[in-house]
């Protein structure tokens, strides 16, 4: 069976070497062995993500990881103010709702951004544990003003800033510790160019407080049980130690090439896929909040794309 060629934004393709990595023979995960490949990944996640702190591995999607942000550093009795323009940030909303937080939503319609205007105007109503924001809107093709964001949201000291960036991190530039950004998560098989399976979170020292202060923090995403293990350079349960192996050879190509080369690859085929779109059918988000990683494109030709595709 040839293989598929992937037109969608998650999974994507995979290269072949990192691919390859996946076979390499399993090994314990309370060997030494993997300890010493734990360990390797760190100094690479952290400047992935542009961060001194940790960077915890979940097996899971980023939606686990979504819920470990709401669940950790969100305390009983307070509230989490979610920012929603598509299908992601209303997922997000939906697992802190499930999760038992008190949930206030701000929105904007599918295909426009978030304002940071709209952030200000709803922290002032606060007080709030934590905003939420998804990126990158994958739904929609939005990428959200997260710098302005991160700047509203700092006027609040004891409000943290949960992002996830699961189809724009590795796709373009993040400055997680710059921006001031307490949980920047991500998973494996969108930007990164891995296969799904796991997912990553860049957790500061403020968030990981925060984390002392909830009591019921569950018990699989739980991050003070994540930090202890990180310590020994293991994970609290068995990891899919394949996609370590893959992500350990992923993060050699990603940064043999560059991250600011890689950045500006990724623009450069975005504004190539976009100034097509435009000639022949029409973008679904607003100018200016265009997605470097993800083009979402409306139809008004009525073309049957279902057909297109059989």
């Amino acid at each position: 069976m040839a293989a598929p060629r992937l037109f969608i934004p998650g999974p994507t393709q995979v290269h072949p070497d990192v691919l390859a990595a996946l076979s390499q023979p399993q090994i314990g995960h309370r060997t030494p062995e993997f300890a010493e490949l734990f360990a390797r990944l760190q100094p690479r996640l952290r400047q992935l993500f542009a961060t001194r702190h940790r960077v915890y591995v979940s097996t899971s999607s980023g939606t686990g990881l979504q819920e470990a942000a709401s669940r950790n550093c969100v305390r009983e009795g307070r509230r989490i103010l979610h920012a929603v323009n598509g299908a992601f940030g209303q997922r997000w909303a939906e697992v802190s709702r499930a999760n038992g937080k008190e949930v206030v939503v701000v929105e904007a319609p599918w295909g426009k951004a978030i304002r940071p205007e709209q952030i200000a105007e709803a922290l002032r109503d606060g007080p709030f544990d934590a905003v939420a924001l998804v990126h990158n809107e994958t739904s929609t093709g939005v990428l959200n003003p997260l710098p302005e964001i991160a700047q509203v949201v700092a006027e609040y000291p004891e409000t943290l800033l949960l992002v996830d960036t699961v189809s724009s991190l590795g796709g373009t530039a993040i400055e997680v510790d710059r921006w001031g950004i307490d949980v920047c998560l991500t998973s494996s098989q969108k930007a990164l160019a891995l296969p799904a399976g796991i997912a990553l979170a860049a957790v500061s020292d403020r968030a990981l407080e925060r984390a002392k202060a909830v009591a019921h923090r569950g018990y699989y995403f739980d991050f003070l049980v994540f930090e202890k293990y990180l310590a020994r350079n293991q994970t609290p349960a068995t990891p899919a130690i394949p996609h370590l192996f893959a992500l350990d050879r992923q993060l050699d190509r990603i940064l043999a090439e560059g991250l600011d080369a890689r950045f500006a690859r990724h623009a450069a085929l975005a504004r190539r896929v976009q100034d097509w779109t435009r000639q022949r059918f029409a973008l679904f988000a607003e100018a200016a909040y265009e997605s470097p990683t993800v083009t979402a494109i409306t139809n008004p030709r009525g073309i049957d794309v279902e057909a297109l595709n059989r």
